[in-house]
């Protein structure tokens, strides 16, 4: 995922461009899945880029099972081109042969993906496979991150953009969900005194290791170093959750909004 480059000359570092990609607001990841290939890709709402797979991971399913292939005879053709979806063709009575293969191929798979992946972010994992492999992808994993609704398609007809596109139409739900709870609980606890937007009140209860939630405005400041840099990292520092999100769906006009400890 691209930053662009730029100098800080300051007392402090310079945080939010970073923060806002390592976040998991609205990052995800899209397993691209055919009985040919293995591809993983990360990105959020605006771009999606393709990932370097661990050793550990397979990128093939003859990486994956190796002589322990059940049907020596299966061949893959496709069909609309050289990127059309893949067909596969056993010589003679195989169709259970190839079941049981492509069933070890994606529990091998998806066993990767978690170890390598999944467990290390905690980011949603969104399959994108034909139709008839998304049951099966869902019963042999055991993967805690894999969303139950996916992108019925092969990977390899769409563009990268595309995808992009359709991934988030699955994380976008949740993501929203996720935000409005957030600001639900904002809006609670400052009635109660136990959160505010007041950059001032927001200062103190960080320095005092009281901000239990910090939302940052990305838009407000993004080229330059600034207090909310120096809040983030503060909250961050005495344990607190801080999210970069966007001027629109923030619940205050200073630029951040924190939920209190106490």
């Amino acid at each position: 995922m691209h930053i662009d480059e730029f100098i800080s000359v300051a007392d402090s570092f310079h945080t939010k461009p970073i923060r806002r990609y390592i976040q998991l607001a609205d990052r995800f990841h899209v397993l691209g899945l055919t009985l040919r290939d293995v591809k993983l890709y990360e990105g959020n709402r605006h771009q999606l880029i393709e990932l370097d797979l661990e050793s550990g991971v397979p990128k093939t399913i003859d990486e994956a099972l190796g002589n322990e292939l059940t049907d020596q005879h299966l061949t893959f053709a496709s069909y609309g081109g050289a990127d059309g979806p893949g067909m596969v063709h056993g010589h003679g009575d195989k169709s259970e042969e190839i079941d049981i293969d492509s069933e070890r191929f994606f529990r091998v798979v998806s066993a990767a993906i978690a170890e390598n992946f999944s467990k290390p972010t905690s980011l949603p994992l969104i399959l994108c496979a034909l139709p008839e492999h998304h049951s099966l992808f869902q019963r042999v994993s055991n993967n805690r991150d894999l969303l139950q609704n996916g992108i019925p398609l092969n990977p390899k007809s769409v563009s990268n953009h595309e995808l992009s596109r359709l991934a988030w139409e699955v994380i976008e739900p949740g993501y929203k969900k996720r935000i409005k709870k957030i600001c639900d609980q904002f809006e609670q606890a400052r009635s109660h005194g136990k959160g505010s937007d007041f950059i001032t009140d927001i200062v103190k209860a960080a320095e005092e290791g009281r901000v239990d939630t910090l939302l940052i405005d990305y838009s407000s400041h993004p080229q330059i170093d600034d207090l909310l840099d120096d809040l983030g990292e503060l909250v961050t520092r005495t344990g607190g959750d801080v999210l970069i999100l966007p001027q629109e769906e923030i619940p205050s006009e200073s630029g951040a909004a924190a939920i209190f400890r106490y």
